[in-house]
């Protein structure tokens, strides 16, 4: 079978403005960048419209580094539900260049089931990232300047929150000191950076309903304390007009195709594992204006992006979603049976049998917030009709609905049975009013503490002395209502990475908690987790090069 790039390339593209006008998108809404990709106006999102469409979320058992497909699952399912007649849209996050060049290569789907021009898509795409990371790098900027410029006044930071950050994974910025070198150079002191998709930018910018909220959000923004132990925000700094202006175009959703001219827009880009893992919710109104039928994807795990999906992107937005698809595969549910990671293509229907255990949990706990949950089997070329029959069987035997995915190797022909699947549970069986893990107005320990406990299956959660300070700060500044978003590694229910399968009976311990009160919601960094990522011993990037005028190596 061709190579990503080679399947992406073999397509011929339809124009842009013709993706729009199918799906009846007005033309004068929609602003080119290039013949392929567009910006579509936010102001014509119809909410009467959202209502009445059928919202599908696409989540995944844990992850593991062979990787589980959920992007291609996602953009599979719309070009599935498309082939048996209906009008569908699908509204994903937008790739990061940290990950692209490091351990991923790319995150446009894969197979015959991609968003194209996946190279564009992949690099620069529209510059939303890079306007993101200007806007959060000016804030830091600007506050430099702002202590620098009025010390002499007597202003001084006691405490300085917002550090700076850089779409690269880059473990050597985790930890730096600025201003060195001389008075002129700027007031010395300690700071970070994190990767872009950790900004409360990002944040900001996925969850803002429209131009205004994105501006009060700015102001928000909780820049550190004075040094009579006052509050400082961008909107002391005077500056949040500024800031918008350079996010006055990234905040338009972004409209691109798949492998079969299915719009997709694809906009925003916060990891999971770091940050609330969702695409924006202006993109995802704005499909579901356009689409009767939308599917969206949350980053990495249940655990994470599917948990964070409902409790924060939902909450916030009014969003309900009809159904939730999980995404398996033979290989990840034999990892976390214990078959080791270089054994996982061959044969094994006892690690099988063990693995399917991080199945259960994972739809024990999306039935939890009341949603009906159908299984995804992503196919691979290796896998056995005996495993693929042992999972179905194991899902009839759970009242859970169960269709292979193929859509990699076969466009859209190989999601049929999946998109049969969706359509008619949703018919059938939608999903109950969604039931939270929390409640707003539960202090901060009771909402880490439902999650870790309930969902995660922690025996306790131990909150370390940086996070204990950071509890008693959020009482007094009045931010205890926000909803709460885990930091911690991806592959595990627990803070340690190589605990697989269902972890239960451990220690849950918290080791900081940022304030995103901007963003509205309070991210609590468990474990080791970094928000800063750091690159392979052997990074995609050595891979990546321009051949014969063509862009390899991503895929």
């Amino acid at each position: 079978m061709k190579s990503d790039i080679e399947i992406a390339r073999s397509i011929e593209l339809t124009k842009i403005k013709q993706v729009a006008a199918n799906f009846g998108m007005p033309l004068e809404d929609v602003t080119h960048y290039g013949r392929y990709m567009a910006k579509v106006s936010e102001k014509i999102i119809d909410e009467e419209k959202v209502k009445k469409s059928n919202l599908i979320l696409v989540t995944a058992i844990t992850p593991t580094k062979a990787g589980i497909g959920k992007t291609t699952v996602s953009i599979g399912l719309a070009l599935g539900l498309n082939r048996i007649g209906k009008k569908a849209i699908c509204a994903l996050r937008e790739p990061s260049l940290g990950p692209c060049f490091g351990m991923k290569g790319g995150a446009a789907g894969g197979g015959y089931a991609q968003i194209l021009p996946m190279e564009k898509i992949n690099l620069h795409f529209t510059g939303d990232f890079h306007a993101i990371t200007s806007a959060h790098n000016m804030i830091a900027a600007l506050l430099d300047n702002y202590m620098y410029q009025n010390q002499d006044n007597g202003f001084a930071m006691k405490e300085v929150l917002w550090n700076r950050v850089l779409d690269v994974n880059d473990r050597g910025l985790r930890y730096i000191v600025t201003g060195l070198g001389g008075k002129t150079n700027g007031i010395t002191r300690e700071s970070s950076f994190d990767i872009t998709p950790a900004s409360e930018i990002m944040a900001i910018l996925c969850l803002a309903k429209d131009e205004a909220d994105l501006r009060r959000r700015i102001e928000n923004i909780l820049l550190g304390f004075t040094i009579d132990n006052k509050p400082f925000t961008v909107k002391d700094l005077g500056v949040a007009g500024a800031i918008t202006v350079l996010l006055k175009d990234a905040l338009s959703p972004n409209l691109v195709q798949t492998t079969e001219a299915t719009p997709a827009f694809v906009h925003g880009g916060p990891f999971a594992n770091i940050a609330h893992g969702c695409n924006s919710v202006l993109a995802t109104k704005l499909a579901m204006t356009f689409g009767d039928y939308v599917v969206t994807e949350a980053g990495f795990g249940a655990d994470l992006g599917a948990e964070k999906f409902y409790d924060i992107k939902c909450r916030k937005a009014g969003l309900q979603p009809k159904l939730t698809v999980i995404v398996a595969t033979a290989q990840g549910l034999k990892m976390h049976g214990g078959v080791d990671i270089e054994k996982i293509k061959e044969p094994n229907l006892e690690g099988l049998k063990e693995g399917v255990k991080n199945l259960d949990k994972h739809i024990e706990n999306l039935q939890s917030f009341g949603q009906t949950v159908v299984v995804a089997f992503n196919r691979y070329a290796n896998d056995t009709e005996d495993e693929i029959n042992f999972v179905r069987q194991h899902c009839e035997e759970m009242g859970v609905g169960f269709a292979v995915n193929n859509a990699f190797a076969e466009g859209g022909a190989g999601a049929i049975e999946l998109a049969n699947l969706v359509v008619d549970t949703i018919e059938k069986h939608p999903s109950e009013p969604l039931k939270f893990a929390y409640n707003e107005d539960d202090s901060v320990e009771v909402k880490v503490t439902k999650v870790a406990c309930e969902l995660y299956g922690a025996k306790q959660v131990l909150f370390g002395p940086a996070a204990r300070k950071k509890l008693k700060m959020i009482e007094e500044l009045g931010f205890s209502h926000f909803p709460i978003c885990i930091a911690k590694t991806q592959y595990s229910f627990s803070t340690d990475p190589k605990l697989y399968g269902v972890a239960s009976g451990f220690n849950f311990a918290v080791r900081d908690i940022v304030i995103n009160a901007g963003a509205e919601m309070l991210v609590i960094v468990a474990g080791e987790m970094m928000r800063m990522p750091g690159l392979p011993k052997e990074p995609q990037a050595l891979h990546i090069d321009i051949v014969n005028g063509e862009i390899e190596g991503l895929s």
